[in-house]
Parts: C-alpha cells; sequence; structure tokens
C-alpha cells in the first residue's frame, strides 16, 4: 500500500472512531421507559414533545436543548428526549454553534415531534429545528434511543 493511501485510510479512521465508539457519554433512559415512550400516549390534560435526532452526521456531537429557556437534555446521534408539557406555547432551543428556536403552540392530549437535523457549521456543528408531522415524528423516534431529560 502506498503511503497516499495508507493516509488517507489512517485519516478516515481517525474520524470515525470517535462516532462509533461513543466517545460521548448522554444518560440514557431505561429499556421500558423508551418503549412507553414509544407508545406515544398522552394524557388529556397535557401534550408531548418528542425531539429526535436520527442522522449520522455530526452523530457524537452532544447538542443542548431547552425548554421556555430552560435546560431541558442534550442530544447525540440516534437519540429522542419527550416531554409531557401544559398547554400552551413553548419554544424550543437548540444550542451549537448557533442557536436554532421552534415555537410550538401545544394543545391537550396531542402529540408534537421535533427533528433536530445538524448542519456543518464553520467551526463546530449547527443546528436546524423543523416541526414534522405525526407520520414523520414517529418514524425518526422509532429509529432512536430515549435519553434522559433534564425537567
Amino acid at each position: 500500500m502506498n503511503r497516499r493511501r495508507f493516509a488517507c485510510l489512517l485519516a478516515l479512521v481517525v474520524l470515525l472512531v470517535p462516532v462509533f465508539s461513543g466517545c460521548t457519554s448522554i444518560p440514557r433512559e431505561s429499556a421500558d421507559d423508551d418503549v412507553h415512550a414509544k407508545r406515544f400516549s398522552t394524557r388529556p390534560d397535557k401534550a408531548n414533545i418528542y425531539l429526535y435526532r436520527d442522522e449520522l452526521l455530526g452523530f457524537a456531537i452532544a447538542m443542548t436543548v431547552a425548554i421556555n429557556g430552560r435546560k431541558a437534555g442534550q442530544t447525540v446521534g440516534q437519540t429522542f428526549l419527550r416531554w409531557e408539557v401544559d398547554p400552551g406555547t413553548h419554544e424550543i432551543a437548540s444550542y451549537t454553534e448557533d442557536i436554532a428556536t421552534l415555537k410550538l403552540n401545544a394543545e391537550a392530549g396531542k402529540s408534537y415531534y421535533v427533528w433536530q437535523e445538524v448542519k456543518l457549521g464553520f467551526w463546530s456543528a449547527q443546528s436546524m429545528l423543523h416541526e414534522v408531522d405525526e407520520s414523520q415524528g414517529r418514524q425518526g423516534v422509532v429509529k432512536c434511543r430515549l435519553v434522559k431529560s433534564d425537567l
């Protein structure tokens, strides 16, 4: 193998090892809690907000998320957060190289789904938040693992 191929292979390994080694550790909920959250049931007097990150891009980069200015958890690739909230307007923020925000007007008895899209930034990863429909949201959540919320 010539030096150029070896250097390219070495660079690829260095870039991918953090992705597959789980170098960023986010506390996860139990398997039972994960299964319960994926039942998508709601209380009649509350709303559920699911925020999920189903991409491999930036997999190991932890991204802090807040609701109404209060830290609500962190995500890495293939994870999701679930919050039970009172009806009303809620602002979700994702803190990365920039701050992405999304406002939701939550109604009692309903679930809302937010896709945390990862983007390449100038210095580090950026994110965008998108409200998605129930079908797309459930498909995204099912691919992910529930992590602990700070709320």
